[in-house]
């Protein structure tokens, strides 16, 4: 497999593009939104200027990643001659189930289709398609180029011949896959999320704010950013999104959203990428949010 198609342009799907491009495979990039394209070349391009300002790779490694990414607006061109799909849309079902109908369609029968979600049901997305055994999930870690982690997501029907591809395909570049199967959160997030949702609650029972909740878990817990720091880094909306399919998947009261983290989804207060969550973000930096606002 040497011909990649990335579904999706954003945070998720301009980092693995950016992997594949880096290590030799072709990408072709596709989102509905040119502009988005752009934006996502151009970070590209920053995050291998700052690799070139650190000597861990050349100018040359720097053209040859670039030129092995074409950009698309029409998903039909996009997926002509691929081996391998990788979708990262956003973290949402219908939209997801939507795409991997369309792909099932135009791509060819011999290709697999890989999606990057981060608690979606592999199974449910493959029985939208006419090859449920070629349906896997790479769950890639934010951000993209740094961490090592891919979550290898087994459907209920996905072969040992598929899996075993897609295991040796990620040891190519550079990442360390982990095996695991289809239930909602797989593990990373089932793990996670509570915990976020957890520390979410925390601060709106007022046990402690926002900036006392994440130096606790860092300097307690040797976690390297607090849990309301990394919500915002995630996305609210996303976080939401994960909870939602925890609580539906298990039917159990424990995976419930914080009331706060609705409220706040709700009200537009996404984190960073909106520039208000738990923190205020500017330019990359935050600062902290008055406690009171965290009251409703």
């Amino acid at each position: 497999m040497k011909n990649i198609a990335v579904i999706g342009a954003g945070t998720m799907g301009n980092g693995i593009a950016h992997v594949y491009a880096q290590s030799g495979f072709k990408v072709s990039l596709i989102d509905i939104s040119q502009q988005s394209l752009d934006k996502a070349i151009a970070t590209i391009t920053k995050n291998l200027d700052r690799l070139i300002a650190k000597e861990r790779i050349t100018e040359e490694n720097k053209n040859n990643t670039l030129s092995n990414i074409t950009t698309f607006t029409d998903m039909a061109k996009g997926v002509e001659g691929i081996d391998l799909v990788v979708e990262a849309a956003t973290e949402n079902v219908d939209l997801k189930l939507k795409i991997f109908k369309q792909l099932d369609e135009l791509t060819a029968d011999n290709v697999i289709l890989a999606s990057n979600t981060s608690s979606i049901s592999i199974t449910k997305i493959a029985s939208v398609t006419s090859r449920p055994e070629k349906v896997i999930g790479m769950h890639f870690m934010n951000p993209v180029p740094i961490m090592k982690l891919v979550e290898i997501i087994r459907g209920y029907a996905t072969t040992d011949e598929v899996t075993n591809s897609i295991m040796e395909m990620s040891k190519k570049l550079g990442k360390v896959p982990v095996e695991v199967n289809d239930y909602p959160g797989f593990v990373a997030n089932r793990i996670l999320m509570p915990m976020i949702n957890e520390a979410i609650i925390t601060l709106h029972e007022g046990v402690a704010g926002v900036e006392e909740i994440d130096t606790v878990m860092k300097l307690g817990m040797a976690h390297p950013m607090g849990p309301l720091q990394l919500a915002d880094f995630i996305g609210l909306d996303t976080c939401l999104s994960i909870m939602e399919v925890l609580h539906d998947g298990f039917g159990n009261p424990k995976y419930a959203p914080a009331p706060l983290l609705v409220n706040m989804v709700m009200a537009g207060k996404m984190g960073r990428k909106s520039g208000e969550g738990f923190y205020s973000w500017s330019h990359g930096t935050k600062e902290l949010i008055v406690a009171d606002n965290f009251k409703k």
